[in-house]
């Protein structure tokens, strides 16, 4: 008897208590690792941010890649601007002073069928809308000088543009710049606008398109948005600063009939 009471009493201690066992197997399980996403969703997600990026590029806010030295000193060659696609839409127009991105087809260069492909163009395009590369070479970014009924003449006794027969004082120009070399006396037509570099001895503008079709004035349909930010480089981010250059310009049409 006190045999089998031993042995009894071995078997119950090597059992583990009611539970132990289901315990002990559920802390050794492994967690599973989470399932990497594939490549298809990361392909879809890819290609719904870049639409959703080029959707607000085409509608709202679009940033644009500075090519040339025009602008300088206000903008520079690379420099990012963001181009308020939104600031003309709802009964505004571009006023003076105001920097401008616009499509010049028709009036800075003459329509003409493009070399590339339409992949190719695509995929420029697209990148061009994203601030990746150079704009379209129809593309120009430009200050307003004169709107529709203005009288812009260059220049008086002290050198400056008149407009509307009030001298202009353009703290803008690059530094050596003189406001024009080129004399002109123009009337801008109702819905268009007359545009010129900051950068007055390296830009190609309106000046130079005197005497052609259109006389270098811009359609006001043509122009794309109005350069509000700088957003490259880091050290110049911010907003673009206004001019009051303009400010006391008597109303078009007061000084000439």
């Amino acid at each position: 008897m006190d045999t089998e009471a031993q042995h009894m009493e071995r078997d119950r201690s090597s059992c583990p208590p009611d539970g132990a066992e289901e315990g002990s197997r559920s802390t050794h399980v492994p967690d599973r690792p989470a399932a990497p996403m594939s490549w298809g969703r990361t392909v879809f997600w890819g290609m719904l941010c870049t639409v959703a990026l080029l959707l607000f590029s085409t509608f709202v806010l679009q940033p644009f890649l500075i090519p040339s030295g025009s602008m300088q000193p206000t903008l520079r060659v690379g420099d990012r601007v963001l181009v308020n696609k939104l600031a003309y839409r709802f009964g505004s127009e571009p006023g003076r002073g105001d920097v401008v991105v616009f499509d010049g087809t028709g009036s800075f260069i003459q329509e003409t069928e493009s070399d590339e492909d339409g992949v190719g163009a695509l995929l420029r395009g697209a990148a061009a809308s994203l601030g990746l590369a150079e704009p379209a070479g129809s593309d120009f970014v430009k200050r307003v000088v004169g709107v529709g009924g203005d009288r812009v003449v260059c220049c008086d006794k002290r050198g400056r543009l008149e407009v509307n027969g009030t001298p202009v004082d353009e703290p803008y120009l690059h530094p050596g710049d003189r406001p024009s070399d080129v004399a002109f006396d123009i009337v801008v037509p109702d819905g268009t606008l007359w545009v010129m570099g900051d950068h007055r001895s390296n830009s190609r503008d309106s000046r130079d398109h005197l005497g052609q079709p259109g006389g270098g004035m811009v359609p006001v349909e043509r122009v794309i948005g109005r350069v509000d930010w700088l957003g490259w480089p880091l050290g110049r981010l911010g907003s673009l600063e206004g001019t009051d250059a303009f400010t006391g310009i008597r109303p078009s049409g007061a000084d000439h009939g």
